[in-house]
């Protein structure tokens, strides 16, 4: 395999044998691109967790293949996982799981010297990388002297300082209140699509689905429902095909997340439709 991104292939993971046998997932496929903001959600039990851990190599499949930008991860060994998990996936935990015996910029610092790096050149790199993410004034905070908001921008950072291809969320916004929890996806998605980067979001989180290029739904391991998100030429928003108002203007059908936006096209159609065509 040779193409950029994630590629997963009839993935199924069982856990047990004969009368005792579960199912978690079943029969899985999906691929992400470069740059593509995918959102999985669905019940308690679904198998979103155990699917994730599949793709970040954490959990080998009964079945299936698991490839990343090329590499056959469900073909390596063990022992050659650390390694990859390193440099190659960047995971956002809900818990954000911060060291609290170290500061905000030698938290994300951290993560690059386990790959070699030098102390002062990772150090470096993390005050950079933490400047742009909006926390230049909190380099030397204690990580429990931060909002729920800091915290996870601390894990984002933490998360890209290697420079990975694939970001993995885990219930990101499970600790964080609706307004931080919306900001802090709308700064994930941005970077993905500036730095083309492959993001996966496992959330119950209803209110996040507008940053996500695609809203799949797991159900009994399975893939039961995919939503297909479509920009709102007018405010940019992604709104869901199905729920959407909707105009047609030349025979093209336009996606609104609101009446008031539907109408804003309406009078003026000519100022939008050379900025988003639907797919």
């Amino acid at each position: 395999m040779n193409g950029k991104g994630l590629h997963v292939s009839h993935v199924t993971k069982r856990f047990g044998a004969g009368e005792t046998e579960v199912v978690a997932v079943r029969d899985v496929s999906l691929d992400v691109q470069r740059g593509d903001v995918v959102l999985i959600m669905g019940p308690s039990g679904s198998g979103k967790s155990t699917l994730l851990l599949m793709l970040g190599a954490l959990l080998k499949a009964t079945e299936g293949t698991i490839a990343l930008d090329g590499l056959e991860l469900s073909a390596l060994s063990e022992n050659k996982l650390p390694d990859i998990r390193l440099r190659n996936f960047g995971f956002i935990f809900q818990d954000f799981n911060l060291l609290s015996a170290l500061n905000v910029q030698d938290n994300v610092a951290f993560a690059a010297e386990l790959t070699g790096m030098g102390h002062h050149a990772a150090r470096e790199k993390a005050a950079k990388l933490l400047t742009e993410l909006g926390l230049g004034h909190r380099l030397t905070f204690s990580a429990e002297k931060l909002s729920g908001g800091e915290k996870q921008r601390v894990a984002i950072g933490r998360a890209l300082i290697n420079e990975p291809s694939l970001i993995l969320a885990d219930e990101p916004t499970a600790n964080l209140d609706s307004k931080a929890g919306h900001e802090t996806m709308l700064l994930l998605r941005r970077i993905a699509k500036e730095q083309g980067r492959s993001v996966v979001i496992v959330s119950h989180d209803q209110r996040i689905k507008d940053i996500a290029d695609r809203v799949l739904w797991l159900e009994d391991g399975q893939f039961k429902d995919m939503v297909t998100m479509t920009p709102d030429p007018v405010c940019g928003m992604a709104v869901e095909r199905e729920d959407a108002v909707t105009l047609t203007h030349d025979g093209v059908t336009y996606y609104f997340c609101s009446s008031g936006c539907s109408w804003q096209f309406a009078e003026s159609p000519e100022r939008f439709t050379n900025r988003s065509v639907p797919a």
